[in-house]
């Protein structure tokens, strides 16, 4: 049983949130399917979308166990979609991208049923998900055009974006056998079209060393994209994803950081109970 399992059956869960929707297939097969949360407050207006991916080194994970994360995000003003996704080593590289391109597909044709907007969306994931989330929105291989300028924003929390040479087991098992390995980096796919960037980190993260992060913000410095860096000292690689849970938001303010990046991309200069929206795009907008 994952961490993250532990914690989605056992913490409280956020009142203001709920699933709406559980098990609903975007493709064939029992690992394409996906979950919907939303607020518990009904709004005659559409709400952006954020599209959660979950890690665990592609070769393991569960939408069900992402429950605390995904009401999370959904209290403050969202229509949340966590999907499934095949995993290794049932499949190889680049089929779980694949898969998620799958997902933001349906959630393109979808969402506005269930009161989303697909023209605001912002791709999110932890780990192995900020991976797959940052690959669907820099490299153009994978979103249809319409799919890939209605990404507004994303949120990569200890997420693995430059990391070949590949060192590691994990790394060679997934992408070792990739026609160019360079190719799979996200950093690699950096252009100045990107959409706006928040990437989480802590300092006491072995497994996906903060260096990922602080190269992929440089990457899109240099590009004119704007990216927001925050690197917490205190937290390991999985506290990135625990300071969402009700009970260990103590430890760092990363639910604040994204309720202020989302608020900023999904509404510019409008945010909800933002006094600071606009910043994200105003500073992309002066690069």
């Amino acid at each position: 049983m994952q961490l993250a399992d532990i914690i989605s059956a056992l913490v409280p869960k956020d009142g203001a949130s709920r699933r709406v929707a559980r098990g609903l297939s975007y493709g064939a097969g029992p690992r394409r399917k996906l979950d919907l949360y939303r607020p518990r407050h009904q709004s005659d207006a559409p709400l952006p979308i954020i599209v959660f991916f979950y890690g665990g080194a592609w070769n393991s994970g569960s939408r069900t166990h992402y429950g605390f994360a995904a009401r999370a995000l959904a209290a403050m003003g969202y229509l949340v979609v966590v999907p499934d996704y095949r995993l290794v080593p049932e499949i190889e590289y680049p089929a779980f991208l694949e898969d998620c391109a799958a997902a933001v597909g349906w959630v393109s044709d979808n969402a506005a049923s269930y009161g989303g907007d697909p023209v605001r969306l912002v791709l999110a994931g932890h780990s192995a998900g900020a991976y797959n989330a940052a690959c669907l929105a820099l490299d153009p291989r994978w979103l249809a055009p319409a799919q890939r300028a209605a990404v507004v924003g994303v949120i990569g929390l200890s997420g693995p974006y430059d990391f070949y040479p590949f060192d590691g087991p994990i790394s060679q098992r997934v992408f070792g056998q990739a026609d160019d390995p360079r190719q799979t980096q996200p950093i690699h796919h950096v252009g100045p079209d990107a959409a706006p960037k928040l990437l989480i980190t802590g300092g006491r993260d072995d497994l996906v060393l903060p260096r990922n992060s602080v190269n992929l913000s440089a990457a899109l410095e240099r590009a004119g994209v704007h990216s927001s860096l925050r690197l917490y000292p205190r937290l390991g690689h999985a506290g990135t994803l625990l300071c969402l849970s009700l009970p260990l938001r103590w430890m760092a303010p990363v639910l604040e950081d994204c309720r202020a990046f989302l608020a900023d991309v999904t509404n510019p200069g409008t945010g909800p109970g933002d006094p600071s929206a606009g910043e994200y795009r105003a500073a992309a907008a002066r690069q």
